[in-house]
């Protein structure tokens, strides 16, 4: 009888630890952070600008990025408000974000922009997601 109930305890403490186990390995692996394409634009040549809105939203789509701001009002809180326009485009992850800026399908129309504006465009990590 002891031996039975101390196998009974046994096999419940290895299936406990089992599913603990199991638990962790099934458990997602955090995701990593989204990225963010920045740009401040001073639009120097609007129609052959338009022509890069054009050509570029389709790409950014391609790597799942996403627009989160183009564009609109800026009030300057603290410091000056950039100049001209203002564009965040939020993707999956650094790498996506890497990768679309590196692009043969980006590359072929980034000059189409840099022609048309000046301004910084840069890429920044976002938090870590949980």
């Amino acid at each position: 009888m002891i031996r039975r109930k101390f196998s009974l305890l046994s096999a419940w403490v290895v299936v406990m630890v089992a599913s603990v186990v199991a638990g962790r390995a099934l458990r997602p692996a955090a995701a990593a952070p989204k990225a963010y394409a920045i740009a401040e634009i001073d639009v120097t040549d609007m129609e052959a600008y338009r022509q890069y809105i054009a050509a570029v939203s389709p790409i950014v789509a391609e790597f799942g990025g996403r627009y989160l701001v183009r564009a609109g009002a800026v009030v300057a809180i603290e410091g000056e408000a950039p100049a001209g326009r203002f564009i965040v485009i939020e993707f999956p992850s650094m790498a996506v974000a890497k990768a679309f800026e590196a692009s043969p399908e980006y590359l072929r129309i980034a000059p189409l922009r840099q022609r048309a504006s000046r301004g910084r465009v840069f890429l920044v990590e976002g938090a870590p997601r949980r």
